[in-house]
Protein backbone atom coordinates (compact mmCIF):
# COMPACT_ATOMS: atom_id res chain seq x y z
CA UNK A 1 0.00 0.00 0.00
CA UNK A 2 1.63 3.49 -0.98
CA UNK A 3 1.53 6.42 1.08
CA UNK A 4 -1.68 8.04 -1.12
CA UNK A 5 -3.72 4.86 0.10
CA UNK A 6 -2.58 4.51 3.76
CA UNK A 7 -3.41 8.26 3.56
CA UNK A 8 -7.20 7.68 1.94
CA UNK A 9 -7.67 4.98 4.73
CA UNK A 10 -6.81 7.40 7.32
CA UNK A 11 -9.79 9.55 6.11
CA UNK A 12 -11.53 6.62 5.81
CA UNK A 13 -11.32 5.20 9.31
CA UNK A 14 -12.07 8.24 10.78
CA UNK A 15 -15.15 9.45 8.66
CA UNK A 16 -17.26 6.10 7.63
CA UNK A 17 -20.11 6.43 9.49
CA UNK A 18 -20.52 9.68 7.61
CA UNK A 19 -20.30 8.64 4.18
CA UNK A 20 -23.89 7.11 4.19
CA UNK A 21 -25.33 10.17 4.20
CA UNK A 22 -23.76 10.30 0.31
CA UNK A 23 -25.00 6.88 -0.53
CA UNK A 24 -26.62 7.33 -4.35
CA UNK A 25 -26.56 11.00 -4.11
CA UNK A 26 -24.89 13.57 -6.02
CA UNK A 27 -22.13 16.23 -5.07
CA UNK A 28 -21.04 19.48 -6.93
CA UNK A 29 -17.36 20.54 -6.54
CA UNK A 30 -15.82 23.98 -7.22
CA UNK A 31 -12.32 24.21 -7.13
CA UNK A 32 -12.14 20.52 -7.83
CA UNK A 33 -9.14 20.27 -9.64
CA UNK A 34 -6.54 22.55 -7.35
CA UNK A 35 -4.89 20.98 -3.85
CA UNK A 36 -8.01 20.78 -1.85
CA UNK A 37 -9.51 19.96 -5.26
CA UNK A 38 -7.57 16.52 -5.73
CA UNK A 39 -7.72 15.53 -2.24
CA UNK A 40 -11.49 15.96 -2.27
CA UNK A 41 -11.46 13.51 -5.47
CA UNK A 42 -9.63 11.15 -4.13
CA UNK A 43 -11.40 10.65 -0.85
CA UNK A 44 -14.35 10.82 -2.35
CA UNK A 45 -13.86 8.30 -5.17
CA UNK A 46 -12.11 6.04 -2.90
CA UNK A 47 -15.11 6.08 0.01
CA UNK A 48 -17.37 5.39 -2.75
CA UNK A 49 -15.38 2.54 -4.03
CA UNK A 50 -14.76 0.90 -0.57
CA UNK A 51 -18.44 1.28 0.75
CA UNK A 52 -20.28 1.20 -2.26
CA UNK A 53 -22.13 4.18 -2.36
CA UNK A 54 -23.56 4.15 -5.62
CA UNK A 55 -22.69 8.36 -5.56
CA UNK A 56 -21.71 10.56 -8.23
CA UNK A 57 -19.68 13.81 -8.49
CA UNK A 58 -19.69 16.69 -11.07
CA UNK A 59 -16.35 18.94 -10.88
CA UNK A 60 -16.35 22.34 -12.09
CA UNK A 61 -13.52 23.35 -14.28
CA UNK A 62 -12.17 26.12 -16.81
CA UNK A 63 -10.36 22.83 -18.07
CA UNK A 64 -10.71 19.49 -18.12
CA UNK A 65 -8.05 18.47 -20.75
CA UNK A 66 -5.40 19.82 -18.65
CA UNK A 67 -6.29 18.07 -15.09
CA UNK A 68 -6.48 14.56 -16.82
CA UNK A 69 -2.72 15.10 -17.70
CA UNK A 70 -2.06 15.85 -14.19
CA UNK A 71 -4.46 13.12 -12.65
CA UNK A 72 -5.60 10.91 -14.93
CA UNK A 73 -6.30 8.38 -12.30
CA UNK A 74 -9.31 10.89 -11.06
CA UNK A 75 -10.39 12.49 -14.07
CA UNK A 76 -11.03 8.95 -15.82
CA UNK A 77 -12.64 7.56 -12.82
CA UNK A 78 -16.67 6.33 -13.61
CA UNK A 79 -17.72 8.87 -10.82
CA UNK A 80 -16.80 11.68 -11.93
CA UNK A 81 -18.15 14.14 -14.60
CA UNK A 82 -16.96 17.37 -15.47
CA UNK A 83 -19.01 20.84 -15.88
CA UNK A 84 -16.51 23.45 -18.19
CA UNK A 85 -16.83 27.06 -17.42
CA UNK A 86 -15.88 29.87 -15.33
CA UNK A 87 -17.07 29.84 -11.45
CA UNK A 88 -18.76 33.11 -12.24
CA UNK A 89 -21.13 32.41 -15.42
CA UNK A 90 -21.12 28.68 -15.26
CA UNK A 91 -24.38 27.39 -16.85
CA UNK A 92 -26.47 25.43 -13.97
CA UNK A 93 -26.48 21.44 -14.55
CA UNK A 94 -30.06 20.20 -14.55
CA UNK A 95 -29.32 17.31 -12.28
CA UNK A 96 -30.19 17.83 -8.67
CA UNK A 97 -27.62 17.21 -5.94
CA UNK A 98 -27.57 16.84 -2.39
CA UNK A 99 -24.05 18.52 -1.34
CA UNK A 100 -21.87 21.53 -2.85
CA UNK A 101 -18.65 22.27 -1.82
CA UNK A 102 -16.98 25.63 -3.01
CA UNK A 103 -13.41 25.60 -2.91
CA UNK A 104 -12.60 27.70 -6.07
CA UNK A 105 -10.53 30.52 -5.67
CA UNK A 106 -6.95 29.43 -4.52
CA UNK A 107 -4.85 31.73 -1.99
CA UNK A 108 -2.53 32.99 -5.06
CA UNK A 109 -0.62 35.60 -3.84
CA UNK A 110 0.68 36.55 -7.38
CA UNK A 111 -2.88 37.24 -8.17
CA UNK A 112 -3.76 39.03 -5.52
CA UNK A 113 -0.70 41.59 -5.57
CA UNK A 114 -0.98 41.96 -9.99
CA UNK A 115 -4.84 42.29 -9.87
CA UNK A 116 -6.35 42.20 -6.56
CA UNK A 117 -10.13 43.88 -8.12
CA UNK A 118 -10.12 40.21 -10.22
CA UNK A 119 -9.42 38.43 -6.99
CA UNK A 120 -12.11 40.26 -4.99
CA UNK A 121 -14.74 40.02 -8.35
CA UNK A 122 -13.54 36.17 -8.32
CA UNK A 123 -14.28 35.38 -4.58
CA UNK A 124 -17.57 37.15 -4.50
CA UNK A 125 -19.10 36.91 -7.93
CA UNK A 126 -18.35 33.21 -7.96
CA UNK A 127 -19.57 32.72 -4.37
CA UNK A 128 -23.09 34.50 -5.34
CA UNK A 129 -23.28 31.93 -8.65
CA UNK A 130 -22.66 29.22 -6.65
CA UNK A 131 -25.29 30.32 -4.26
CA UNK A 132 -27.48 31.45 -7.06
CA UNK A 133 -26.91 27.63 -8.36
CA UNK A 134 -27.83 25.99 -5.02
CA UNK A 135 -30.86 27.80 -4.68
CA UNK A 136 -32.30 25.49 -7.98
CA UNK A 137 -30.93 22.52 -7.06
CA UNK A 138 -32.53 20.68 -4.70
CA UNK A 139 -31.41 22.40 -1.22
CA UNK A 140 -28.42 20.94 -0.95
CA UNK A 141 -25.89 20.68 2.43
CA UNK A 142 -22.92 23.72 1.09
CA UNK A 143 -19.47 23.90 2.32
CA UNK A 144 -17.81 27.27 1.94
CA UNK A 145 -13.88 26.78 2.03
CA UNK A 146 -12.96 30.15 3.44
CA UNK A 147 -9.98 31.28 5.01
CA UNK A 148 -8.31 31.94 8.34
CA UNK A 149 -7.04 35.52 6.04
CA UNK A 150 -10.92 37.08 7.26
CA UNK A 151 -9.21 38.11 10.63
CA UNK A 152 -6.69 39.98 9.09
CA UNK A 153 -3.35 41.11 11.20
CA UNK A 154 -3.50 38.45 13.79
CA UNK A 155 -2.40 40.30 17.19
CA UNK A 156 0.56 39.28 18.80
CA UNK A 157 -0.63 38.28 21.99
CA UNK A 158 -3.46 36.02 20.78
CA UNK A 159 -1.44 33.10 19.96
CA UNK A 160 -4.23 31.36 18.52
CA UNK A 161 -7.43 32.85 16.84
CA UNK A 162 -10.45 31.86 17.74
CA UNK A 163 -14.05 32.29 15.57
CA UNK A 164 -15.35 34.68 17.89
CA UNK A 165 -12.13 37.28 17.27
CA UNK A 166 -13.89 40.14 15.33
CA UNK A 167 -10.64 41.31 14.03
CA UNK A 168 -10.97 42.28 9.59
CA UNK A 169 -8.14 42.92 7.09
CA UNK A 170 -7.04 46.36 6.58
CA UNK A 171 -9.23 47.94 3.86
CA UNK A 172 -6.56 50.58 3.06
CA UNK A 173 -4.01 47.80 2.02
CA UNK A 174 -4.67 46.06 -1.64
CA UNK A 175 -2.99 43.08 -0.67
CA UNK A 176 -6.65 42.28 1.57
CA UNK A 177 -8.42 41.87 -1.43
CA UNK A 178 -8.20 38.01 -1.16
CA UNK A 179 -9.29 38.18 2.44
CA UNK A 180 -12.14 41.07 2.36
CA UNK A 181 -13.51 38.87 -0.73
CA UNK A 182 -13.41 35.62 1.77
CA UNK A 183 -15.47 37.79 4.31
CA UNK A 184 -17.64 38.95 1.92
CA UNK A 185 -18.15 35.49 1.10
CA UNK A 186 -19.10 34.59 4.21
CA UNK A 187 -21.59 37.29 4.48
CA UNK A 188 -23.04 36.23 1.50
CA UNK A 189 -23.64 32.96 2.59
CA UNK A 190 -25.30 34.55 5.80
CA UNK A 191 -27.52 36.22 3.70
CA UNK A 192 -28.41 33.55 1.24
CA UNK A 193 -28.85 30.89 4.76
CA UNK A 194 -31.38 33.33 6.07
CA UNK A 195 -33.08 34.42 3.17
CA UNK A 196 -33.52 31.43 1.25
CA UNK A 197 -32.93 28.83 3.91
CA UNK A 198 -29.96 27.05 2.69
CA UNK A 199 -27.92 24.51 5.00
CA UNK A 200 -24.30 26.54 4.50
CA UNK A 201 -21.11 25.35 6.20
CA UNK A 202 -18.30 27.29 6.78
CA UNK A 203 -14.64 25.87 7.06
CA UNK A 204 -11.72 28.82 7.91
CA UNK A 205 -8.77 27.07 6.57
CA UNK A 206 -5.09 28.09 7.56
CA UNK A 207 -2.24 26.18 6.26
CA UNK A 208 -1.61 22.66 5.12
CA UNK A 209 0.77 20.66 4.10
CA UNK A 210 1.06 17.06 1.90
CA UNK A 211 0.90 15.27 -1.59
CA UNK A 212 0.12 17.67 -4.38
CA UNK A 213 0.80 20.79 -2.52
CA UNK A 214 2.20 23.03 -5.37
CA UNK A 215 5.85 23.53 -3.97
CA UNK A 216 7.10 26.86 -6.79
CA UNK A 217 4.42 28.89 -5.51
CA UNK A 218 4.26 31.32 -2.30
CA UNK A 219 3.82 28.48 0.19
CA UNK A 220 7.12 28.57 2.46
CA UNK A 221 6.84 24.94 3.39
CA UNK A 222 6.15 23.89 -0.20
CA UNK A 223 9.50 26.41 -0.71
CA UNK A 224 11.69 24.45 1.52
CA UNK A 225 10.50 20.98 0.45
CA UNK A 226 11.52 21.80 -2.90
CA UNK A 227 14.93 22.79 -2.29
CA UNK A 228 15.39 19.99 0.36
CA UNK A 229 14.27 17.54 -3.07
CA UNK A 230 16.59 19.67 -4.99
CA UNK A 231 19.54 19.43 -2.55
CA UNK A 232 19.76 23.17 -2.54
CA UNK A 233 20.00 25.51 0.72
CA UNK A 234 17.16 26.96 2.00
CA UNK A 235 16.84 31.15 2.01
CA UNK A 236 14.63 32.64 4.18
CA UNK A 237 14.57 36.56 3.13
CA UNK A 238 12.96 37.75 5.89
CA UNK A 239 14.10 36.87 9.69
CA UNK A 240 12.69 33.46 10.13
CA UNK A 241 10.32 34.73 12.96
CA UNK A 242 6.40 34.87 12.11
CA UNK A 243 4.59 31.51 13.18
CA UNK A 244 2.54 29.35 11.03
CA UNK A 245 0.82 25.90 11.72
CA UNK A 246 0.27 23.41 9.15
CA UNK A 247 -2.18 20.46 9.13
CA UNK A 248 -1.63 17.36 7.19
CA UNK A 249 -3.66 17.13 3.80
CA UNK A 250 -5.55 13.41 5.03
CA UNK A 251 -6.03 15.40 8.40
CA UNK A 252 -7.71 18.56 6.23
CA UNK A 253 -10.34 16.23 4.62
CA UNK A 254 -11.43 14.83 7.41
CA UNK A 255 -11.96 18.19 8.70
CA UNK A 256 -14.19 19.42 5.35
CA UNK A 257 -16.11 16.11 5.45
CA UNK A 258 -16.78 16.43 8.80
CA UNK A 259 -17.88 19.79 8.76
CA UNK A 260 -19.85 19.37 5.72
CA UNK A 261 -21.60 16.51 7.07
CA UNK A 262 -21.87 17.17 10.89
CA UNK A 263 -20.92 20.88 11.19
CA UNK A 264 -23.83 23.57 12.21
CA UNK A 265 -25.29 26.10 9.80
CA UNK A 266 -23.52 29.48 9.49
CA UNK A 267 -21.41 28.53 12.15
CA UNK A 268 -17.75 28.74 11.34
CA UNK A 269 -15.20 26.53 12.22
CA UNK A 270 -11.51 26.70 12.16
CA UNK A 271 -9.60 24.19 9.85
CA UNK A 272 -5.79 23.84 10.82
CA UNK A 273 -2.76 22.90 13.64
CA UNK A 274 -2.62 24.26 16.67
CA UNK A 275 1.25 23.64 16.79
CA UNK A 276 2.71 26.84 15.98
CA UNK A 277 6.32 26.68 14.38
CA UNK A 278 8.59 29.83 13.23
CA UNK A 279 9.38 30.26 9.66
CA UNK A 280 12.99 28.78 10.78
CA UNK A 281 11.85 26.06 13.02
CA UNK A 282 9.56 25.09 9.84
CA UNK A 283 12.67 25.38 7.24
CA UNK A 284 14.89 23.43 10.08
CA UNK A 285 12.16 20.77 10.16
CA UNK A 286 12.09 20.17 6.77
CA UNK A 287 15.95 20.68 6.17
CA UNK A 288 16.63 17.96 8.84
CA UNK A 289 20.05 18.80 8.80
CA UNK A 290 20.62 17.71 5.35
CA UNK A 291 20.76 20.74 3.50
CA UNK A 292 21.69 24.49 5.38
CA UNK A 293 19.40 27.31 6.12
CA UNK A 294 20.16 30.82 5.83
CA UNK A 295 18.06 33.67 7.13
CA UNK A 296 18.70 36.87 5.39
CA UNK A 297 17.68 39.23 8.28
CA UNK A 298 18.37 39.90 12.13
CA UNK A 299 14.85 39.39 14.37
CA UNK A 300 14.23 42.88 15.81
CA UNK A 301 13.44 42.22 19.55
CA UNK A 302 11.61 45.53 18.97
CA UNK A 303 9.07 44.52 16.52
CA UNK A 304 6.00 42.14 17.94
CA UNK A 305 6.23 38.77 15.99
CA UNK A 306 3.72 37.80 12.86
CA UNK A 307 1.16 35.27 13.75
CA UNK A 308 -1.24 32.64 11.79
CA UNK A 309 -2.50 30.45 13.79
CA UNK A 310 -5.72 29.18 14.63
CA UNK A 311 -7.49 28.01 18.04
CA UNK A 312 -9.20 24.69 16.88
CA UNK A 313 -11.30 23.96 19.98
CA UNK A 314 -14.27 24.94 18.67
CA UNK A 315 -14.17 21.65 15.88
CA UNK A 316 -13.12 19.21 18.73
CA UNK A 317 -15.29 20.30 21.23
CA UNK A 318 -18.62 20.04 18.60
CA UNK A 319 -16.94 17.67 16.15
CA UNK A 320 -13.93 15.67 17.85
CA UNK A 321 -11.83 16.72 15.14
CA UNK A 322 -7.93 16.82 15.92
CA UNK A 323 -4.46 16.92 14.47
CA UNK A 324 -3.76 12.99 14.17
CA UNK A 325 -0.82 13.15 12.10
CA UNK A 326 1.86 15.44 13.21
CA UNK A 327 4.00 17.46 11.12
CA UNK A 328 7.58 15.77 11.10
CA UNK A 329 5.39 12.47 9.73
CA UNK A 330 3.44 14.97 7.40
CA UNK A 331 6.22 16.36 5.88
CA UNK A 332 7.93 12.94 5.78
CA UNK A 333 5.45 11.89 4.10
CA UNK A 334 4.77 14.94 1.69
CA UNK A 335 8.83 14.69 0.59
CA UNK A 336 8.40 11.02 -0.26
CA UNK A 337 4.85 11.16 -1.81
CA UNK A 338 6.74 13.83 -4.44
CA UNK A 339 9.94 11.66 -4.46
CA UNK A 340 7.55 8.79 -6.11
CA UNK A 341 5.83 11.34 -8.14
CA UNK A 342 8.81 12.39 -10.31
CA UNK A 343 10.17 8.61 -10.25
CA UNK A 344 7.15 7.75 -12.11
CA UNK A 345 7.17 10.83 -14.01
Amino acid sequence: MNILEKDLEHILKHTEPLWQQLKGKRIFITGGTGFFGCWLLESFIWANEKLNLGSSAVILTRNSATFEKKAPHLANDNSIEFLTGDITSFDFPRQEFSYIIHAATEASAKLNQENPLLMLDTIVQGTRHVLDFARVCGSPKILLTSSGAVYGRQPPEITHVAEDYLGSPDLSDPASAYAEGKRLAEMLCTLYSKQYGLDIKIARCFAFVGPYLPLDIHFAIGNFIKNTLEGKPINITGDGTPYRSYLYAADLMIWLWTILFQGKTIRPYNVGSQEALSIKETALAVAKNKIPVHIAQKPDPNKPVSRYVPSTKRAFLELGLSTRIDLDSAINKTIEWNLSNSTKS
